[in-house]
């Protein structure tokens, strides 16, 4: 059956992104773009923090990037400052950028380890051009000072989501998309194929359609209550069930740094996002070894001012759905999964499921074939984005509470496992499957949390020392110059995209 009506139930980031996404469509094809939400439903709107591949999508619908920001509050994001998780008193960058570049074929953090032994006590930070930006508070985009001698700037960005949401509403329904106020009261299954024909409003209005798209939040209005697809919990390796979220103002009058803040805690850990005017606020936790009223009490000792709203509990189950494509419904956000927002996920999995939405769909119907590839490519990067979350938790030497000695000692994925062995073997890391997370991503969280490389690749070995020495003093010195001569953070969001203060 051709593809004519297109309905997304749920708002929201997820919604709004879909929408704006496939707004795309109608310009080529006869083809309704509905979507459904209700001003009483409120959104979790707890993910700020994006990474690198958002800046694309955004790039892809031709927004414009100052107005964007501008609009909603928008900071740039070079990494994620981890702090107490290795051990407590511990801090690291997680970059979005390489360290280095890779030297005859051998990546950098192999050549790295080889001067090390040999006696160049430069850390392996000071070859990261985001980490020394982000240490500084400094920041520029790779067009403003473009010179082939000079590393690129690899970032993405701090947003209000909420606000997001309503600047891809704008965006999307200035392309022709229809949005119904309302809640959906029930959902109508065809007696012979099991797919969904219709959502049948409060107020009785049918809404038919050939293609759904769920982004009903935790609850899966579609996916899991009307076709009961199932749900895959991975509770035993991501313990934390809870999170409060609270925003509020700067009262020490700090400029926005250009990094999200991921503090380790006893029984979970606390995000700090930094907006032009506000940072949002969460502390992600778990039940069985920390109340809500403590986890309350500790986010609010430790933000950077009072808070702006009440606190905001939320449960969750972390883990997937056994399906994210069931029939012809399609699951995005948090009615696929979730896996905490600890790496900024959460975001970018809405935008890789639209991309294989878009990259799968056909306007003539809908085949198992388009359902398996999504599937099976969908639960791959679920799968590798749960081992490289678990690795913050494993990763530790922390024994200070029941919750960390938990982390410290329970089994993890093989997957994981074979990860962690091989970067203590030789620093080896393989990516798979196309996995989002890079050699150095990996690199950083597990030498910043202790997991050490023993050993190099033998390669390595074969560039002289002098050359090899000579190649590490140019790329440092190219990243404290290019670092000394850019404008701070506050300054450059000042100039490029500010934000009128409410």
């Amino acid at each position: 059956m051709a593809i004519k009506n297109i309905v997304i139930v749920g708002g929201g980031t997820a919604g709004w992104m879909a929408a704006a996404a496939l707004s795309r469509l109608k310009s080529g094809h006869n083809v309704s773009v509905k979507l459904i939400e209700s001003e009483q439903i409120g959104t979790v709107g707890v993910g700020e923090a994006t990474i690198p591949p958002f800046v694309d999508f955004n790039r892809l619908l031709e927004i414009d990037e100052q107005e964007m920001l501008s609009a909603v509050q928008g900071t740039f994001k070079l990494g994620i400052q981890f702090a107490n998780w290795g051990q407590k008193g511990d801090s690291y960058i997680h970059p979005f950028g390489n360290y280095g570049y890779e030297i005859d074929g051998v990546s950098f953090h192999h050549m790295w380890h080889r001067n090390r032994v040999a006696g160049d006590k430069r850390p392996i930070q000071v070859f990261n051009l985001e980490t020394m930006a982000a240490h500084f508070g400094k920041f520029a985009r790779t067009q403003d000072y473009q010179r082939d001698d000079l590393p690129p700037m690899n970032y993405a960005y701090h947003i209000d989501a909420t606000r997001y949401a309503r600047f891809l509403r704008d965006y999307a329904e200035k392309r022709g998309v229809e949005r119904r106020e309302g809640r959906v009261a029930d959902v109508t299954l065809n007696a012979e194929t099991g797919f969904v024909d219709s959502v049948t409003m409060d107020d009785d209005e049918i809404i038919p359609g050939d293609l759904f798209v769920d982004c009903s939040g935790f609850r899966g209005l579609l996916i899991e209550q009307a076709l009961e697809t199932g749900y895959e919990e991975w509770t035993h390796y991501l313990p934390c069930n809870r999170a409060v979220a609270l925003p509020c103002k700067r009262d020490d009058g700090s400029p926005p740094p250009p990094f999200t803040k991921a503090t380790a805690h006893s029984a979970g850990w606390q995000w700090q996002v930094p907006l032009q005017h506000r940072n949002g606020n969460g502390h992600v936790y778990c039940s069985e070894f920390m109340e809500d009223d403590e986890a309350h009490d500790i986010l609010v000792a430790n933000m950077a001012g009072k808070p702006q709203a009440d606190p905001n509990f939320l449960r969750f189950v972390t883990g997937r759905r056994k399906k994210f494509w069931n029939k012809n419904v399609v699951a995005l956000g948090l009615a696929a999964g979730f896996m905490e927002p600890l790496e900024s996920t959460s975001i970018h999995l809405i935008n890789t499921g639209i991309n294989k939405l878009i990259a799968l769909a056909s306007m003539d119907g809908i085949t198992q074939a388009q359902e398996d590839a999504f599937n099976r490519l969908t639960g791959k990067e679920y799968e590798r984005i749960r081992d490289f979350l678990v690795l913050h938790y494993k990763a530790t030497s922390r024994d200070d509470s029941e919750f960390w000695n938990y982390c410290r000692t329970m089994p993890v994925p093989d997957s994981l496992t074979e990860k962690m062995d091989l970067f203590r073997l030789n620093g080896q890391i393989f990516r798979e499957d196309d996995e989002l997370f890079t050699e150095t991503s990996w690199a950083a969280v597990m030498m910043g949390q202790g997991v050490q490389m023993n050993g190099h690749n033998p390669m390595a070995d074969a560039l002289k020392d002098q050359s090899l020495t000579k190649e590490f003093d140019e790329i440092e010195k190219s990243i404290r110059f290019l670092v000394q001569h850019m404008p701070s953070h506050t300054d450059y969001l000042a100039k490029y995209c500010p934000s009128p203060a409410l």
